[in-house]
């Protein structure tokens, strides 16, 4: 997800957490503490088969947007839709990447805002948030009429995950998570055409062919090494194929024993093959996601790891004859799930916060966005797909990544997983992205990094 400063969600993009365990400790203890500012009742209308939620007409409405690589001009399309329903509404809108420095202080003086997309380096963690008893249930949203067919639930009409994803170990669900994110690796198709390269499907022709490529005189590899979330695409996406989705249960649960086990292994060692072969853009474990993806855009590098914003956060970056393409994380020898299986699911996520002023206006907000139009007008105007189902019209013309994301998508099947500690276990997830920091930088071997990981996982299964 994009911004200078970071990418996001995923959500959580996905959310590039990089060595942030101590602010969000410090923002466990200041939003548990709030217990002043609005205690006022939210404002209400009257209920109705339009208006479920019972939206007044004239409450104003607070909307604040993670202004990354999807921008904010797609929220501000939104909000015109909502003031079209209810006229007599204002509506403030902020597009930031200061999640936290704007909006901390707001929720620590109870009077947050009434939609927040709450992602970026600087997200506010959403299990502090959970935790601290910050979030409005979403159980209302996903009841209420689907307004393009009234007679389907909120809940019938979501890709299949939306509600895992946002959901908390009480079993209700706190955020939805809008936009349906592929992880994986990304290549230049024109590149590739050029030099004769054959985007590998194993781990072992990956290897070939970064040797080949390295010979060439381009770095095969590169990463946002700054933000060690997006080297872990390529580790845990290794893994979960390798170990399978029971596997990728037991990592969300905290098992420590995965970490003794084959799969972990096998695939940790596999990756570190990059570094230890000299396969990586020279510098990049210390560059930003721009930096890297621009030097990737400008042909230093061959293959790089991301989300299925890249596309739409490249855009100025990019050649226009680049045909950025995406590839499936090559397969091991063994692996239980095959080649085409992808890491897909929602992300970037959007909270109702539990003391919004106007929380009924922000429930509304969010079933407005689950309509075709908007789903729509995202996918024109953000390059991406959202959770909604069938939810990208006949005219909307994606460009060459994205389509070629719903190619790998349509090859996939059943076979998608996704991973919800990220969600859940921000510390553990900071735990393993400083790991996986020090295992490109060769500070640790693939042993050192299993160890630190397996001690990570006791450590947040106590609590």
């Amino acid at each position: 997800m994009r911004s200078d400063v970071n990418r996001r969600d995923l959500i959580k993009r996905a959310a590039a957490a990089g060595l942030l365990a101590a602010p969000a400790a410090g923002l466990l203890s200041a939003c548990a503490s709030s217990g002043s500012g609005n205690d006022k009742a939210p404002e209400k209308g009257e209920k109705s088969k339009d208006n479920p939620f019972g939206v007044a007409n004239d409450a104003a409405l607070d909307v604040v947007i993670f202004k990354g690589g999807y921008g904010d001009d797609y929220a501000k399309a939104f909000e015109k839709l909502y003031q079209k329903k209810f006229s007599g509404a204002k509506v403030s809108h902020l597009g930031t990447q200061e999640i936290t420095g704007k909006l901390q202080p707001r929720f620590n003086a109870g009077n947050p805002p009434d939609v927040v997309d709450d992602s970026g380096a600087q997200q506010i963690k959403l299990d502090v948030l959970y935790k601290s008893g910050q979030l409005t249930d979403l159980t209302p949203l996903l009841d209420a009429p689907y307004i393009d067919d009234p007679s389907k639930k909120i809940r019938d009409v979501l890709q299949p995950g939306t509600i895992e994803i946002g959901s908390f170990d009480d079993g209700k669900m706190y955020q939805l998570s809008y936009i349906y994110t592929v992880w994986g690796l990304w290549y230049s198709g024109k590149l590739f055409k050029e030099k004769g390269w054959t985007a590998p499907k194993t781990w072992a022709d990956f290897m070939s062919l970064s040797a080949e490529i390295k010979k060439s005189g381009m770095a095969p590899f590169c990463h946002q090494g700054k933000y060690p979330y997006y080297i872990n695409i390529v580790v845990m996406d290794l893994i979960a194929k390798h170990g399978g989705p029971e596997l990728v249960k037991r990592i969300d649960s905290l098992d420590p024993t995965v970490w003794d086990e084959d799969a972990a292994k096998v695939a940790v060692e596999s990756v570190y093959q990059i570094a230890d072969k000299g396969y990586l853009l020279p510098g990049t474990n210390g560059m930003t996601h721009i930096e890297s993806q621009t030097a990737w855009n400008e042909g230093k590098a061959a293959f790089i790891p991301c989300g299925s914003w890249l596309e739409n956060e490249q855009l100025k970056a990019t050649p226009s004859d680049f045909e950025m393409t995406f590839l499936p994380i090559p397969s091991l020898d063994g692996d239980k799930l095959p080649f085409e299986a992808i890491r897909a699911g929602a992300g970037e996520p959007f909270i109702v916060p539990k003391k919004a002023k106007n929380q009924a206006g922000g429930l509304e907000f969010l079933r407005i966005m689950l309509t075709k139009e908007a789903s729509s007008q995202f996918a024109q105007t953000a390059n991406s797909l959202t959770v909604l189902k069938d939810g990208v019209g006949s005219d909307v013309q994606l460009r060459p990544g994205t389509k070629s994301t719903v190619t790998a998508l349509s090859a996939a099947g059943s076979n998608v997983f996704n991973y919800n500690y990220i969600n859940t276990q921000s510390a553990f997830d900071t735990d393993v992205q400083n790991a996986s920091a020090e295992l490109m930088a060769k500070r640790i071997k693939p042993a050192d990094w299993l160890k630190r990981v397996k001690a990570a996982a006791e450590k947040a299964k106590k609590g």
